[in-house]
């Protein structure tokens, strides 16, 4: 990744881990996120990514821990892939 992203990434992840002790999740993203948004859209839709990919795969992985623990896969859960090659 190049400047942009790495720093991007790294102010999304702390903002994620702190979030819970500023208030609620959402508000402090938004809050974030339009601070960057003032003095830098391309920062801004940097953060705004990794944030949307880091919470997506903490939310994979939470429903893949619970099917494990479950001991089995959810029918139905998304996306079907085609095996006829497409």
């Amino acid at each position: 990744m190049g400047v942009l992203e790495d720093l991007a990434d790294e102010l999304a992840k702390d903002t994620i881990a702190n979030a819970a002790k500023l208030g609620d999740e959402d508000d402090v993203i938004r809050a974030v996120a339009k601070k960057l948004g003032t003095s830098s859209t391309t920062m801004e839709e940097a953060f705004m990514t990794s944030i949307r990919v880091r919470l997506a795969e903490r939310r994979a992985r939470a429903f893949l821990t619970k099917q494990i623990e479950q001991g089995f896969l959810e029918k139905d859960t998304g996306p079907q892939l085609m095996d006829d090659g497409h």
